[in-house]
């Protein structure tokens, strides 16, 4: 019965990029039927669904394995793709086509990294479709080992937290595991962008170019929150952030955050003073990166009718770097809080990001031998690094 695979209906429920997924798969292809299922040798389960063809599963739904191509593929291990089944000599006079009336079907396997099947992402449609190609292989494939990968870091994060009651160690765990999630997310998120780029390069009608381009706005953000994991695991791991420091004009480096960020909050006005009389020693990169943090925070969070001031200058033997937005005062014991990491005010329901900016931000400080301090009164807040120069 479906109840008997709730928790993995519930597992795949919570992968809140599984809709997107199936949402692309569907747009892209052309196809009407996009799912998650899980496959063992007596039972198809539908996880996740999406159904614009009137096909009548939803989570929890269930088809008699032997009836699916999925029960051949959880045999062979191997994914198969149809273009147009009553042209294919292999496919054309199989019993699954014939009883679920479809003539276009691509189904991927789902490994788990110890090799274990757990199911498949597959699509259906009556129509034809143009699936026997590298790129829609390819993309079918990333996003499989994306799901798999989302599954099995439930499932040991699940696992320390039940098995480890000692928080100190639990929490060993978990950034050795956030470190090791931020570095192996990167093979499947490159698979997706390369996937991408091909179809780009491709004639594509305005509506397929409009969601590669959504996915390529994706992708850039995934690798944000990737670094920002990466760069949070390296700082609580002990080994704090590297930093390769020499002459930087950082006049350049703070204009050129500023006019990338404002592309995103183009109603928005930056007060810009920038007064650096001398080349600074600095890693002009860890700083763009901290620059680019406090500036999205204040764009984010300030008042829409306020500019937001940055300011920058060397004066005697120190370099300064502030930024402040006008806005609700911040209580001084969320003030307190601010550079901690996963700390987030109220989120808005386009906020982005994990909680971990002003924390990288204040790590940054530090590697360069410097502070980082957050004021906030009725009129403003600010955030302000100092460093002393070399």
């Amino acid at each position: 019965m479906a109840h008997d695979f709730q928790k993995d209906i519930d597992a795949v429920g919570a992968i809140q990029v599984v809709p997107t997924i199936l949402d692309v798969i569907c747009r892209i292809t052309g196809m009407g039927f996009a799912a998650v299922a899980r496959v063992t040798p007596d039972r198809w389960v539908a996880l996740r669904v999406r159904d614009d063809i009137a096909f009548g599963l939803k989570p929890g739904g269930e088809l008699k394995v032997e009836s699916t191509i999925c029960h051949e593929i959880r045999q062979c291990g191997e994914a198969v793709v149809i273009d147009h089944v009553s042209e294919n000599e292999t496919w054309r006079d199989h019993h699954t086509p014939k009883m679920y009336g479809f003539q276009s079907y691509i189904s991927m396997p789902i490994f788990l990294r110890d090799g274990r099947f757990y199911g498949t992402l597959c699509a259906i449609d009556p129509k034809p479709a143009k699936l026997e190609n590298p790129e829609t292989i390819g993309l079918f494939k990333a996003f499989a080992d994306l799901i798999a990968f989302h599954l099995e870091a439930s499932e040991l994060l699940t696992t320390s937290e039940e098995n480890l009651l000692d928080e100190r160690k639990t929490a060993e765990l978990r950034e050795q595991f956030i470190a090791v999630l931020g570095h192996d997310l990167r093979n499947p998120l490159a698979s997706i962008s390369g996937g991408v780029r091909l179809l780009l390069k491709e004639e594509q009608s305005e509506k397929s170019r409009s969601i590669l381009t959504m996915m390529h706005s994706s992708v850039g953000r995934m690798s944000a929150l990737i670094n920002d994991v990466l760069d949070f695991a390296r700082g609580r791991l002990g080994g704090g952030l590297g930093v390769v420091v020499s002459e930087a004009n950082l006049t350049a480096v703070l204009a050129q955050v500023a006019g990338e960020i404002s592309g995103s909050f183009p109603e928005r006005e930056i007060d810009m003073q920038v007064a650096i009389g001398r080349p600074v020693t600095v890693d002009s990169g860890r700083i763009g990166q901290m620059f680019s943090n406090l500036l999205a925070n204040a764009l984010m969070h300030g008042a829409a009718g306020a500019p937001v001031r940055v300011r920058a200058s060397t004066e005697g033997d120190l370099f300064e770097l502030s930024v402040s937005n006008g806005g609700e005062q911040i209580p001084p014991a969320a003030l307190s809080q601010l550079f901690k990491p996963f700390v987030r005010g109220a989120v808005k329901p386009s906020q982005q990001g994990l909680g971990l900016g002003l924390y990288i931000a204040s790590e940054i400080a530090k590697a360069h031998g410097g502070t980082m301090t957050a004021t906030s009164s009725p009129e403003e807040t600010r955030f302000t690094f100092r460093m002393p120069l070399i």
